[in-house]
């Protein structure tokens, strides 16, 4: 298969990010995914400030962040299975080229509220294939635990990202306004397509077989195999563990806060991410991290629960950090899906399941917005994280009442 690297399997403890790093292709996707994402964070950061400055208002300063995530419910699955019928170069150098030309629009001084909201649903649509191919390139990249680790080296870059995108964010929005959080964003995505023109074009396996797959023959792929639903379900969950990113900035007014300081708050859930991972991957042996990710999926809610007292900043991002660090087991679930995925379905597959993620995250965040207009943005993060934990719960009496389950 063109552009394929896979090196020698070592055994499950002996793989460390050293290893997969030491893979050329692995670090230019890895490099150009981290450009790509800082800038993102940056205009992201930016939105929320910005509509939040001149709306004061909670529901539409959710909106704003939840936009970006609604495209999927029109057409993100669509577009994602052109990872499976393309070279995944090809789509992910594309996408990059669209969307630094969309994103510089942003950066047209007076922007109508509606017109940004626009642009930004164009903006995430296109997210869509390039994700689903970053994702199907990996397994074609690396083998075995390296695979695990190199999604795990993923996801906490991904992490920190968004730690470094929500911190800087917040004060270079506040000191410069929001145009040049839009030029970085276009630029990083012009970085980011150069890079990734230097990969292998990873054709996927059966492209003339792909062609002719429907999107109900990848709903029926994931549907089929109780694990892989279940895995999929999983994955679902981050949904309600993710509202604190949207009322960050009404949950810091609340208490307070300037603008610039909630950036704080919308960086505490990624740092705790990129500790429980480590931890997760570097401290737990390969064989026991499956059972572990019900008992993790469960235990993320309860700190949210905190948040209906309305605590002080150093309480409230200690619990979002926990709340962080206990949702790593979605690096556990998402290297599981992927790998038991066949190839030449691995792009649509993953396409489903991030779209159906995607639309279901912003709706949450629209949801969280409206409650947190009657119940306060303290008050609304306490409602969501009760409702993932008896999500979560009902999810681990399936997977204990089901064998096949477990047994994929």
């Amino acid at each position: 298969m063109a552009g394929t690297v896979k090196p020698s399997e070592s055994t499950d403890q002996s793989v460390g990010f050293r290893d997969v790093f030491a893979v050329a292709e692995y670090r230019r996707l890895w490099s150009a995914t981290v450009i790509s994402e800082l800038g993102d964070q940056l205009a992201r950061v930016a939105v929320v400030i910005l509509v939040y400055q001149r709306t004061s208002s909670a529901w539409l300063t959710a909106l704003s962040y939840a936009i970006s995530y609604l495209p999927a419910i029109m057409g993100g699955s669509l577009l994602a299975v052109l990872a499976d019928r393309y070279p995944r170069r090809n789509v992910m150098v594309s996408a990059d080229l669209l969307r630094a030309i969309l994103v510089l629009l942003l950066a047209i001084p007076a922007m109508p509220l509606v017109v940004l909201y626009l642009l930004l649903f164009a903006v995430q649509a296109l997210e869509s294939p390039a994700r689903a191919a970053r994702a199907a390139i990996l397994p074609q990249m690396l083998a075995g635990e390296r695979y695990t680790v190199g999604v795990a080296a993923y996801h906490v870059t991904n992490q920190f990202t968004y730690v470094a995108g929500f911190l800087v964010g917040g004060l270079v929005v506040v000191a410069t306004g929001p145009r040049l959080a839009f030029a970085i964003d276009a630029a990083t995505f012009l970085v980011s397509a150069l890079i990734v023109a230097r990969l292998g074009a990873y054709a996927p396996a059966e492209p003339e077989r792909a062609a002719k797959a429907r999107l109900r023959d990848r709903v029926r792929t994931i549907t089929a195999r109780p694990r892989l639903r279940w895995l999929a379900m999983l994955a679902m969950l981050a949904a309600f563990s993710m509202t604190p990113l949207a009322l960050a900035v009404p949950y810091g007014r609340q208490i307070g806060l300037d603008e610039d300081l909630s950036s704080l708050l919308m960086a505490a859930i990624p740092a705790g991410y990129v500790a429980g991972t480590f931890v997760l991957t570097r401290r737990v042996r390969p064989q026991a991290r499956p059972r572990l990710l019900g008992p993790m999926a469960l235990a993320s809610f309860l700190p949210l629960m905190g948040a209906a007292l309305v605590p002080p900043l150093p309480v409230m991002l200690a619990l979002l950090v926990v709340c962080g660090a206990l949702t790593a087991y979605q690096v556990v679930a998402n290297a599981e899906f992927v790998a038991l995925v066949p190839d030449e379905q691995r792009g649509g597959a993953i396409g489903v399941v991030a779209a159906t993620l995607t639309a279901v995250q912003g709706l949450a965040m629209v949801v969280a917005g409206v409650v947190a207009e009657f119940a306060g943005a303290g008050g609304a993060i306490a409602i969501f994280g009760a409702s993932g934990a008896l999500a979560a719960l009902l999810l681990l009496r399936a997977a204990g009442s089901r064998a096949e389950v477990v047994a994929g």
